[in-house]
Parts: structure tokens; C-alpha cells; sequence
């Protein structure tokens, strides 16, 4: 590869190699060992997600983008509330086991194997875009390039959804600032977000709630951990 930077794509690009040099992780590797004690492998929905549609925030029926989807417990409730679902992951294993999921749970969810930078999408298109564990791992470097897609995306008067790390969580949730992941080569794991970093990101929406989740699961399981923040925005 050439060492030259003509363009902004070779400034991102320049970054994201930087970054990379100093991980080793791999979700293909993470995902393969379905056994592990893993909190969001469970097979129930984020209890906000739940929540949305008891208090009519989203409806039935909608059109859904869910970026970074995992094995696909939030793209199965959504199917299973008649939302059309195209659910995006960019690790080969996450989706192989969200397909048998689905094919266990006669659900049709078209899944996609896809960098969610490279990802095609018609203006307008969707209803919700929700994001379950994605954003907190993007580079601030390519949060504007996340931005576009959300935008784009979306309807006008649409919904995006984000459940990320809290700084200093349990789960994760490093509370450096954008600039000391270039300082330190590195996301330490996953950024956290507050209320106010949020709002500042996403300043071009109606936020509508933020809260953390609670962490108590209930009777009707759904997937709750103190430590995520989650949020719901409209266009």
C-alpha cells in the first residue's frame, strides 16, 4: 500500500490502519464460542426496545435498519412485531447463528453481511434505524461517516435507537475523549457515552428519552444491564 494521502478517504483509511495495528481482537473469533458467559447472548430483546413499542413510539409494520445486529435477538422482536427487517453485521459467525436462530423461530429477517460503511442504502427508506452495542465501537473518525447512513436512511419524522456503554461501566465504556483514542492508539475496548456527549452527536435530532437501563429482566425476559445508556431520537 502507498503511504500518500490525496484525499479524505485516505485520511480515514490512515486511521483506521493506526488503530488496527494495536488489536487483536476479532468478532469472528468472539461469536465462535457460543458457550461463553456473555451477557447480550442471551436471546431476548433490550428492554427500551420493548418499551418503544408499548408506549407507541414505534409501530408495527415499520421498515427497520439495525446496524450491528449481532446473533439477532432485537431484529427477531422487530420481525416478530411485522416490522420488514435488514439487519447489517460485519462478523461471518454472528450472522451464521442468527440465521439458525431465525430458521428455529420461523422468522424471516434479511440478514447482511456488510461493513456498515460500505452499506447501500435509499434515501428515506427506513422507518428505525436502531443500533444495539454498534456505535460505542466506532472510531471517532468515522462517527460523521456513521452519521451519513443514519441520515440517509432515515425518513423525515423517522426514529434512530442506540443502546452504548456508559464511561467507566461495568461492561465497558472508556471515558477518554475523542482525541486520546489517537493519543492511545486505541478505543480501550469501547467508548462511553453520557446524556450530554449524545445530544452534542446527535444535534440535528429531537431527543425524546435517554436513560440507563435498569437492570432488572422481569417476568418476560428481555435483555437489561446496568452500565448501557440507551437513548431514542427522531428526525
Amino acid at each position: 500500500m502507498k503511504e500518500i494521502i490525496q484525499r479524505n478517504d485516505d485520511v480515514l483509511i490512515m486511521l483506521d490502519q493506526l488503530l488496527k495495528e494495536e488489536r487483536t481482537f476479532e468478532w469472528d473469533q468472539f461469536y465462535s464460542d457460543r458457550g461463553r458467559n456473555v451477557p447480550f447472548f442471551v436471546d431476548w430483546p433490550d428492554e427500551n426496545l420493548v418499551r418503544y413499542f408499548k408506549e407507541g413510539w414505534f409501530q408495527p409494520g415499520k421498515k427497520v435498519l439495525e446496524l450491528g445486529c449481532g446473533p439477532g435477538r432485537n431484529a427477531f422482536f422487530f420481525a416478530e412485531n411485522g416490522c420488514q427487517v435488514d439487519a447489517v453485521d460485519s462478523s461471518k459467525e454472528a450472522l451464521r447463528w442468527a440465521d439458525e436462530r431465525a430458521k428455529e423461530r420461523g422468522l424471516k429477517v434479511n440478514f447482511l453481511y456488510e461493513n456498515i460503511f460500505d452499506l447501500q442504502v435509499d434515501k428515506g427508506s427506513y422507518d428505525i434505524v436502531y443500533d444495539s452495542g454498534c456505535l460505542h465501537h466506532i472510531a471517532p473518525h468515522r462517527r460523521i461517516g456513521y452519521l451519513d447512513i443514519v441520515n440517509k436512511a432515515l425518513k423525515p419524522g423517522g426514529y434512530y435507537a442506540v443502546v452504548c456503554f456508559v464511561p467507566g461501566g461495568n461492561l465497558g465504556g472508556a471515558d477518554i475523549s475523542d482525541w486520546d483514542v489517537y493519543r492511545l492508539r486505541s478505543l480501550q475496548g469501547g467508548l462511553g457515552f453520557t446524556e450530554e456527549r449524545l445530544q452534542m452527536i446527535f444535534n440535528d435530532y429531537r431527543p425524546i428519552e435517554m436513560e440507563e437501563m435498569s437492570g432488572d429482566v422481569g417476568e418476560n425476559p428481555v435483555f437489561s444491564q446496568r452500565g448501557l445508556l440507551t437513548a431514542l431520537f427522531q428526525k
